[in-house]
């Protein structure tokens, strides 16, 4: 079976394959396996088949480029590894429940404070790396890396709007609580054309012994004109400033840059102002190696 180090370096070529052969054929090449056994493994990993896989991050970033660009449809289809304008627009209304012609008619809500052209870039720019592996946050890998130095700084942090899920659950279930929340709230901002601001993050309001409670989402440009709905909640966290690192390496060894926050705080006399915060800063879908995966931790400060 492949191990899920082969299937992120697999996931990274075929991420730069936009409009090129993605059938399992042509993967069991590139990876240089049987189609059945890697199809399983890939499944195993990303939690989709790779037909089902390749779709979706097509669409995902079709769908971005129909809300950031002028470009014509038919056109975005092409580029994007579909085969005929109609193809195109009967995946996408199966998957976004609209036309492409009506969903880039109904437009990007970016608010009414924000740059229009900012905010559609950085929104584009945040589908096309975030799309690939929104699933695969938080995954549990075998790799191990020597510790990094951990380095602190106190930032004035801006008022965050967010869309996100929450719920409680015991600490070995973040993975699969990040598997399932991401992807649905990643997928709810982008069906309603909400301007999406950054990478994923995590907050953790309560930490206790048996349990905690995770709240998991995407961040927005504006607050969404309406109330979410699908166990979507609209969240505002506000500004001010936070003690600010960036952990190096696979998610599993987390905690122990959360324990040199703690000793920082203790250190500095600083005491924390509401719940932490991971940002998920390196996709692991274009990046492959959990030693390179970069994790923005933020401790909010009184």
């Amino acid at each position: 079976m492949a191990p899920a180090s082969d299937i992120l370096r697999l996931l990274a070529a075929v991420n730069d394959r936009r409009s090129g052969d993605v059938s399992l054929a042509a993967l069991a090449a590139l990876a240089h396996r049987s189609p059945f056994p890697l199809h399983r493994a890939f499944r195993r990993v990303t939690g989709e088949t790779p037909k089902t896989y390749t779709a979706r991050v097509r669409l995902a970033r079709a769908a971005a480029d129909l809300l950031t660009t002028r470009r014509p449809v038919a056109e975005i289809a092409f580029d994007h590894g579909f085969g005929s304008h109609e193809v195109f627009t009967r995946a996408f209304a199966r998957y976004f429940g609209v036309t492409p012609r009506t969903y880039r008619v109904r437009g990007l809500h970016t608010g009414p404070t924000a740059s229009g052209p900012a905010a559609a870039a950085t929104h584009a720019a945040t589908v096309t790396t975030v799309a690939p592996c929104i699933g695969l946050y938080r995954m549990t890998t075998t790799e191990r890396s020597p510790s990094m130095p951990v380095d602190i700084v106190v930032k004035d942090q801006p008022e965050m709007y967010a869309l996100i899920m929450r719920r409680r659950i015991s600490r070995d279930e973040i993975a699969a609580t990040l598997s399932e929340f991401l992807p649905t709230v990643f997928g709810y901002a982008q069906r309603h054309g909400l301007a999406m601001a950054g990478p994923p993050f995590t907050r953790y309001p309560e930490v206790g012994m048996g349990s905690l409670v995770l709240e998991a989402g995407v961040p927005l440009v504006a607050p969404p004109p309406a109330s979410p709905e699908g166990g979507i909640e609209a969240l505002t966290i506000p500004a001010g400033p936070a003690a600010v690192t960036v952990h190096r390496g696979p998610y599993d060894t987390l905690p122990e840059t959360y324990r040199e926050l703690e000793a920082w705080l203790e250190r500095e006399g600083r005491s924390a102002s509401g719940p932490p915060r991971e940002i998920y800063v390196t996709d692991p879908g274009e990046h492959p190696d959990p030693a390179t995966w970069e994790t923005e931790v933020v401790q909010p400060l009184a």
